[in-house]
């Protein structure tokens, strides 16, 4: 048993959608969140911004004594996560990359559609699970434009948030997908606009938050690191951002996705 709390790191506020779902699923374990908050989004800088972010979360990570790190940031992980695993043998590490093998293996029109980042879509992880099921099924890649931004500054439910995804989502349906995967934990913020954009059209939406809970599990049993199961856990978040940063953090954690009901 270990009580030592689970990290996580994002760019910014969007890995609490992973947050929620280890929360749900591991109710004994503690976690810490690192929501970097001032050089969000991460998508378009350059692969070497993003190691050095990342890495610099991950050594404050440690020093707070996490025993394992979930990098819930899509494109941190396609940047870093070999760099991680290789320089910290000692933590277990969970990435995020986009659920293509469940949108492939249940599509009905053979045609998928991947929502992410630039940095996301061009990455190793994301190459190597497409080439898999590149000659059974076709994969659209699209770059959420605007998306993060929307998210970070609270405005998933207004009319910028519907332009911006009926920008993206039409052309994707209109191309026959009818599975979107959101390959960009800030993505899921926006799932209620997605939907309302979809419409009555069969199209279903797929995220990687319940198997990155799965997978935290896996490896804390495999390790022998889960806190007891009368441990009182313990919620703490950081921030490279301002004192307001990190107060709606905390309030996006706990309530809902909308600025009004933050």
């Amino acid at each position: 048993m270990n009580n030592n709390p689970i990290g996580l790191f994002d760019s910014g506020m969007g890995g609490l959608s992973v947050w929620k779902e280890i929360r749900a699923a591991l109710p004994s374990e503690s976690l810490i969140f690192f929501g970097d908050g001032v050089r969000c989004p991460y998508g378009s800088r350059a692969e070497s911004e993003v190691l050095k972010f990342t890495v610099e979360a991950v050594e404050r990570l440690i020093a707070e004594g996490c025993k394992l790190i979930v990098i819930a940031c899509n494109t941190a992980t396609a940047v870093a996560i070999d760099y991680l695993r290789e320089h910290y043998a000692d933590i277990p590490f969970v990435g995020l990359e986009p659920a293509v093998k469940p949108a492939a293996l249940t599509t009905k029109s053979g045609v998928v559609a991947v929502l992410a980042t630039e940095r996301s879509l061009s990455g190793r992880l994301f190459v190597q699970t497409s080439a898999k099921y590149a000659d059974k099924v076709q994969i659209i890649k699209s770059v959420g434009h605007d998306f993060v931004e929307i998210v970070e500054q609270g405005e998933e439910c207004s009319a910028r948030a519907e332009a911006a995804v009926r920008a993206v989502i039409e052309p994707i349906i209109e191309a026959g997908a009818d599975r979107i995967v959101l390959g960009c934990t800030h993505y899921p913020f926006l799932r209620t606009t997605i939907e309302g954009v979809i419409g009555d059209r069969e199209v279903e939406i797929i995220d990687s938050g319940s198997a990155v809970s799965r997978r935290v599990a896996q490896l804390l049993d495999e390790n022998n690191l889960r806190a007891a199961e009368d441990h009182t856990p313990d919620y703490r978040f950081i921030t490279l951002g301002d004192e307001n940063y990190l107060k709606q953090l905390q309030r996006r954690a706990y309530g809902c996705c909308s600025k009004e009901k933050a």
